[in-house]
């Protein structure tokens, strides 16, 4: 499976099938949320949310590719990723692109 951010895979002609997604809502458990509450007192990089991040773009974008494969798709063009706060300490990730088979 091939996965671009681009709207076209070079050397490859394209046949549009659908818009495919995937999501997650990750949080850290209590104990990690408060040390991080201290970090932010200080300053300094957030490594237990850096960490809850990747492994929610992981996810998503796993789940976005079980989408695709479903459908037959050899790849998936025009990637986005957005995420947003949903509560304290947790964040929804969502990764979405448009599925595609060469012709």
């Amino acid at each position: 499976m091939i996965l671009v951010t681009t709207d076209y895979i070079s050397g490859k002609n394209l046949e549009t099938l659908s818009m495919v997604r995937g999501s997650t809502i990750q949080t850290k458990h209590l104990g990690k949320d408060i040390g991080q509450v201290f970090k932010h007192m200080v300053g300094g990089e957030l490594r237990a949310y850096n960490e809850m991040m990747e492994e929610a773009r992981n996810i998503a974008i796993k789940r976005m590719v079980e989408e695709a494969r479903a459908l037959g798709a050899d790849g998936v063009v025009n990637i986005r990723c957005a995420s947003s706060s949903v509560a304290q300490g947790a964040a929804e990730v969502i990764v979405y692109g448009t599925a595609v088979k060469f012709v």
